[in-house]
């Protein structure tokens, strides 16, 4: 089978595809052939070194895969081969096919294509678990999504708005806030024209937001922090811009406020249930024709190094698949 392969730390200069053996289920897993891997913003930083989990070289990049199942290993329950399937890898999806842990599997219902299931794990996972298990979103309350155009940005605005929370989306030009507004942005914000937080204050008639989904980090971390209500959930998801802000800890104390980390991938390891029930719920709305994910392009696998090159420019509006 073929495999995109990362052979060296130069991001996507160091990614070739050469043929690998077959996977093999071993016990407790399924092969699963792959027709749809998501690329992400964290698969820039791997193949550069860069991002805290650290696979040895070779590896391929793709932490997300739709496809169908082909072989199930020794204690696999439930999941049989002819099963059209989505799994979080964490990394090593840009293959033909790929070996899973079973617990990291979830069946698709009919109604949900493969190419748009593959890019749901890590985005739409992210975001209702931050949103439902860690900030605790309630109906009625306000939510802050920065970098609202993005992969993840888009998730958070879709999750919120189908969990009645009023979104405000915050990027940095008209057209990806354009963008955010279709998939259910109530007001938008361009801090390039705009302090962040006087607007973010003013539309909320001065009692700040509930919620800060920030995937961003940077200069505007501070701003959004400042114009948080008290009792508000600042959810920490990931910082995109490069910069990991330094936020006041003081703010925290006066304001009544809470900083709240949003560590999706370790989550799914030590509740993988709660990880297929959030996953579920995800594929449920779609189903039902209440979310529809945006896909910004599909290339073969031969083209996985400009796949990253295309999240490296900040081009994608969107989810990038790459389709063996």
């Amino acid at each position: 089978m073929r495999a995109a392969l990362c052979k060296s730390l130069d991001g996507p200069d160091g990614i070739v595809v050469e043929i690998v053996p077959p996977a093999v289920a071993g016990a407790g897993e399924v092969v699963i052939s792959v027709s749809a891997v998501a690329m992400n913003f964290f698969d820039t930083l791997v193949t550069r070194g860069k991002y805290q989990h650290k696979p040895a070289l070779p590896f391929s990049p793709g932490g997300e895969v739709a496809g169908r199942i082909t072989s199930v290993g020794p204690g696999v329950k439930g999941l049989f081969p002819g099963d059209r399937v989505m799994a979080y890898l964490g990394i090593g999806g840009a293959r033909d096919e790929v070996a899973a842990r079973a617990e990291t599997v979830v069946k698709l219902p009919d109604g949900v294509a493969d190419d748009v299931a593959s890019g749901l794990a890590i985005t739409y996972g992210t975001a209702i678990h931050g949103l439902k298990d860690r900030g605790a979103l309630q109906p009625g309350e306000t939510v802050v999504v920065l970098g609202a155009a993005g992969g993840a940005g888009l998730a958070a605005v879709e999750v919120a708005k189908l969990m009645g929370a009023r979104v405000i989306a915050v990027a940095s030009n008209a057209e990806k806030l354009a963008v955010a507004k279709a998939h259910g942005a109530d007001e938008t914000v361009d801090y390039g024209t705009h302090d962040l937080k006087t607007k973010l204050r003013d539309l909320t008639a001065g009692q700040g937001a509930d919620v800060v989904y920030d995937c961003v980090g940077g200069a505007q971390a501070e701003p959004a922090l400042r114009a948080l209500a008290w009792g508000g959930r600042y959810l920490v998801v990931g910082f995109a811009s490069g910069e990991i802000p330094k936020l006041p800890l003081n703010l925290l104390l006066v304001k009544g406020v809470s900083a709240v980390g949003v560590f999706w991938g370790d989550s799914v390891k030590r509740n993988p249930a709660g990880h297929i029930a959030n996953m579920e719920q995800v594929l449920a709305w779609i189903a039902a024709g209440q979310l529809r994910p945006r896909i910004h392009a599909r290339l073969p696998l031969t083209e996985v190094a400009d796949a990253i090159r295309m999240l490296d420019r900040r081009e994608a509006i969107g989810k990038i698949i790459v389709v063996p």
